[in-house]
């Protein structure tokens, strides 16, 4: 019997900063997770992973990443995806460095 499907998010890292980006309705790269297209079907997530694909000029390695709808958006259920959401764990710069300038 196959699994039912769950909710997915399409991710990836831009080709040349190498930053966690995640696809939008639109169809954009953003570096937000919050603004991903949250995918709630199979055939549809399929479709957007190889749109993404198709992209190798902009990002690299896009896969799909499990997700719940949370009401700022889209919301990581595994904890890599929430560990990408923060950015370089060697040291506090771009994604990490904007917080702690805004604490």
């Amino acid at each position: 019997m196959p699994r039912p499907f769950t909710p997915k998010v399409v991710t990836a890292n831009r080709l040349l900063e190498g930053d966690a980006v995640w696809r939008t309705v639109t169809g954009d790269w953003s570096p937000r997770l919050s603004d991903a297209e949250l995918i709630e079907d199979a055939r549809t997530a399929e479709l957007r992973l190889l749109e993404a694909a198709a992209e190798a000029h902009l990002v690299v390695g896009a896969y799909l990443a499990d997700a719940t709808k949370a009401e700022t958006g889209p919301k990581p259920t595994h904890f890599r995806e929430a560990f990408r959401t923060r950015g370089p764990s060697n040291y506090a710069h771009g994604k990490q460095a904007d917080i702690q300038e805004k604490t």
